[in-house]
């Protein structure tokens, strides 16, 4: 089927938002990006988007009025350092084109866009865009959770998987394990001290016994650091620890389990800091919004929606922790996500359009608010 989206203008903005670099820290970029899809937006629903400034970081939002029907989450961060753009830049081949962020998730807020200047219930949709999930969300968490609670449904403009919508995704943990031990010198009184690093070594080998296969869960130590110089025994070491679990009940007993560790070492001591991160989104919040979409798609003439469960989180784990219903993975076919080998498919981005268009129209028309 034909798309009712201007192929033109789907590929030159998409092109724009690949070119202005976002990284997470880099607030200058992020507030050019943030001119530029006002710019599109403003005009599709009729409204001007608001900076909401929230520990020093700024995001974007669109109210959608008094009571929204449903709200567009999507974050123009990525995890691309400046520069990026210029080694590696917008490339378009065929139906395939590349570039930093072009996955994750550029593709999705330009999709985003186009979808509202087609649907005819725009003025009804709330949109948050916002600066810092690539880094955890921290600052952008309440407004989620807020702005999810005043819509009651979410869509949520992350990538698919391929081409498949994302129905439930693990919850997730990140801790901050340090060791403080006594520094002394090796050569001459090794003795006298009390080693971070071997400690800290006893530990990240303990560590991934917490995980649980059977359940789906995760315990995986990530980054670690120790030591100042070779002649000289440690006195701190620390590690980066990653929790996924399927359910809170498991983030839960791995938290209980993080929070009762001993040490392997006499005369150590452990510091943690950290914890649950992102509730799991479990599938029976997607549910009745899956049957939406797969009815749009019918109706369209589009491929039957696919749904799936993924292992990453996304803040599409907040919206469904306040009762939203959410739908996650409604972005285009691609991959290499944080990768230099980041790609998406142009074709599935404008069925996406007329998809999360049909969809907008479907929640906000009123027969299923």
């Amino acid at each position: 089927m034909v798309s009712a989206a201007d192929p033109a203008r789907v590929l030159a903005r998409l092109e724009e938002l690949v070119t202005a670099e976002t990284p997470t820290d880099y607030g200058d970029g992020i507030a050019a990006a943030q001119r530029l899809v006002r710019s599109w937006i403003d005009a599709a629903v009729g409204a001007h988007g608001e900076v909401e400034t929230v520990g020093g970081v700024a995001h974007l939002l669109w109210r959608g009025g008094d009571a929204p029907e449903v709200l567009l989450l999507g974050h123009l961060d990525t995890v691309f350092p400046l520069g990026t753009a210029r080694e590696r830049p917008y490339r378009l081949d065929g139906d395939r084109a590349t570039g930093p962020g072009v996955f994750d998730m550029k593709a999705g807020i330009v999709i985003m866009a186009e979808a509202l200047a087609l649907a005819a219930h725009s003025g009804k949709v709330a949109v948050l865009l916002t600066s810092d999930e690539e880094t955890g969300s921290a600052t952008s968490r309440g407004l989620i959770e807020r702005e999810a609670a005043r819509a009651g449904s979410v869509l949520v403009l992350e990538p698919s998987l391929d081409g498949a919508v994302k129905v439930a995704r693990r919850g997730g943990s990140i801790y901050r394990l340090q060791v403080h031990g006594r520094a002394a010198h090796a050569g001459l009184d090794p003795w006298e001290g009390r080693s971070a690093l071997t400690e800290l070594a006893h530990q990240v080998l303990s560590l991934p016994a917490l995980a649980d296969d059977a359940c789906g869960t995760t315990v995986s130590p990530t980054v670690a650091s120790a030591g100042t110089a070779t002649n000289v025994i440690p006195d701190h070491a620390e590690v980066k620890i990653d929790v996924r679990a399927w359910t809170m009940g498991e983030l839960e007993r791995v938290d209980a389990a993080m929070r009762s560790l001993t040490t392997f070492t006499p005369d150590v001591a452990l510091e943690l800091s950290g914890g649950i991160n992102r509730p799991p989104m479990e599938d029976d919040s997607s549910r009745e919004l899956l049957v939406i979409a797969r009815e749009v798609a019918a109706r369209l003439g589009q491929a039957p929606v696919e749904a799936v469960s993924a292992g990453g989180a996304s803040d599409g784990n907040f919206t469904a922790a306040v009762g939203a219903r959410t739908l996650d993975g409604l972005g285009p076919r691609g991959g290499g996500a944080h990768a230099v080998d980041e790609w998406i498919s142009i074709a599935s981005m404008l069925e996406r359009i007329d998809l999360v268009s049909g969809i907008i129209d479907e929640i906000a028309g009123g027969s299923t608010g």
